[in-house]
């Protein structure tokens, strides 16, 4: 995908070649909460939250 398909947003594939440590960093916490979230809505799903 391009920046113009995605907000300006270019999604790093594979192992990851970012520019600098911050970007690094903020994939990285993109990455625990889009887990987060997921565990989430297992939990919710499990007691009936839905």
């Amino acid at each position: 995908k391009d920046a113009n398909n995605n907000d300006g947003i270019i999604n790093s594939r594979g192992s990851g070649n970012y520019s600098s440590d911050e970007a690094k960093e903020i994939a990285r916490l993109k990455k625990e909460l889009k887990d987060t979230r997921d565990a989430l809505e297992v939990l919710k799903k499990a007691i009936g939250m839905t």
